[in-house]
């Protein structure tokens, strides 16, 4: 296994000063709610995340209905939130381009049916994909491609247009670190969807996430010594597609100054890879009748997950358990739970060529692929049915990784 030295090298140093008390990022050591929030600059750029701005940036990707790849909706929602992201100040905008070809039809019938029978199989055994034993209730899952089963007519037009293959494209923003401009730690989320609705959750709350993080990040008072990129995936629900796209374009550039002598880095080396998944709905396993409660649960959290049989298990379960200790200090409302099982998600497309972990309302196997979200890949994913407990979930998960990744990029404040 390569071993990621600067990682390593960067949780271990947190976590010493944790362990002695000692103040870090000028935390605050006599202790105290005000002093802590006075003296501790991840505590002020966390307190900048507020939860009707994460509501709104939701609700803007909505206008592009489930923003389906290879439509006009999709092109349109990437140059939207291009557009959103200089206006936060991240003006370093770029755009990676690859081409799609979706699979023949006779191709697409069979890889159909063959999830059908891996389905139906999975519905009668005991094991959950990707190891671990199913306890309790299952409700069906699968993608709504009946365009009359949203009820609103508006969403309908809106979602009309089929795709069709060509090029994709993908936009992304860097804040470039001062002391280490050639390391640099990636925050994902994917902005397409499909199912005939608003892809609010799956995955506009992942999305908006991102795009707030590059707000806070972005402002003028805020200096990074290592780089943070901010980047939008698309073609996500097709197979990672846009995820597999940057890695292969972008991998061999890592680390090199281009144009020699300029101190530039187009590609920071990868320290690590965080993605976020769906971030709003954790409201319980189904019941014996397939339903799941319209609530909330009083045990919601947020998931974080790295892939345990990957190339870089180890340095991502670090991040992972790091992840953990942020929330614990940073965030308001839900704690957080770390689980080694991360899939299907396009963090997968980096844990075996770096350290990756993604963050989720639920955990994908175990939960929602076994039908703890109603809303997955459904008409009724739309804004309105998420209540502020939803919306608050997810704004607790960017206080999340907010306040981790400003540590490990190692965030400060200009006076």
């Amino acid at each position: 296994m390569r071993a990621n030295s600067s990682l390593t090298a960067t949780i271990a140093a947190w976590s010493f000063l944790t362990l002695l008390g000692t103040p870090a990022l000028g935390q605050s050591a006599t202790g105290g709610a005000a002093a802590d929030t006075a003296n501790d600059p991840i505590r002020t750029l966390v307190s900048r995340l507020e939860l009707e701005k994460y509501k709104a940036t939701v609700k803007g990707l909505t206008q592009f209905g489930d923003r389906r790849q290879g439509t006009k909706r999709n092109r349109d929602a990437v140059d939207w939130i291009e557009a959103q992201l200089k206006s936060y100040g991240c003006t370093n905008t770029e755009r990676i381009t690859y081409m799609y070809q979706p699979p023949a039809p006779q191709r697409q019938a069979q890889d159909s049916a063959a999830i059908a029978a891996r389905r139906a199989a999975a519905a009668r055994g005991t094991q959950a994909q990707g190891g671990g034993r199913i306890r309790g209730n299952r409700a069906r899952t699968g993608v709504n491609t009946d365009s009359l089963k949203q009820p609103d007519a508006r969403i309908r037009a809106i979602n009309a247009e089929p795709t069709t293959p060509g090029q994709r494209q993908e936009v992304y923003c860097t804040k470039v670190g001062t002391m280490h401009p050639d390391e640099m730690y990636i925050v994902g989320g994917h902005m397409d969807g499909h199912g005939w609705g608003e892809a609010a959750n799956d995955d506009g709350s992942g999305t908006a996430i991102v795009m707030e993080l590059a707000r806070v990040f972005s402002s003028p008072d805020v200096q990074t010594d290592r780089s943070i990129r901010f980047i939008l995936w698309n073609n996500e629900e097709t197979g990672l597609n846009g995820a597999r796209a940057y890695v292969e374009q972008r991998q061999a550039l890592q680390g090199k100054e281009s144009p020699a002598g300029s101190k530039k880095y187009p590609e920071p080396k990868w320290l690590g890879m965080i993605q976020h998944d769906m971030m709003m709905w954790d409201h319980g396993m189904p019941g014996p009748d397939g339903k799941v409660s319209p609530e909330q649960r009083r045990e919601a959290d947020v998931n974080i997950e790295f892939a345990g049989s990957s190339k870089f298990a180890a340095e991502a379960a670090q991040l992972a358990w790091f992840f953990r200790q942020s929330n614990d200090k940073y965030a308001t409302d839900y704690p957080a739970a770390v689980g080694d099982r991360m899939s299907n998600t396009d963090s997968g497309s980096f844990q075996d060529v770096c350290p990756a972990i993604s963050l989720r309302e639920n955990e994908r196997l175990a939960h929602t692929g076994t039908g703890w979200n109603p809303t997955w890949h459904q008409p009724i994913d739309v804004f309105s049915t998420f209540s502020d407990k939803d919306f608050r979930l997810g704004l607790n998960a960017a206080q999340t990784t907010l306040s981790a990744v400003a540590q490990l990029a190692v965030a400060t404040l200009s006076k």
